[in-house]
């Protein structure tokens, strides 16, 4: 069994109240759920307007499988215009650990 995360630091575009914030986050947490069947969630900087955190993880048995998908979601939110990845972290657990 393997365990995937992510951590992506986001910076907002043009969001002037934490209703836009929403607008914006929700839409990106709900397509990498039902893209690739992540758990996926806003996990820090709820209070700021401009800034998000956003966290997922995976379970695979296969470790090339959920490289994969993890690779895919990062290209997912990096190419989304109305954000700024500014760093991902991706943390990899395997049965070794």
């Amino acid at each position: 069994m393997y365990v995937g995360t992510l951590s992506f630091d986001l910076l907002l575009g043009d969001v002037h109240s934490l209703k836009e914030k929403r607008s914006v986050v929700r839409p990106i947490v709900a397509e990498l759920q039902r893209r690739f069947a992540v758990s996926a969630a806003e996990v820090d900087h709820q209070d700021l307007h401009r800034r998000a955190v956003i966290g997922l993880a995976m379970v695979s048995g296969d470790a090339e499988h959920l490289t994969d998908v993890l690779d895919r979601c990062e290209r997912l939110v990096a190419g989304r215009p109305e954000v700024e990845l500014l760093s991902v972290r991706r943390r990899f657990h395997g049965e070794d650990d």
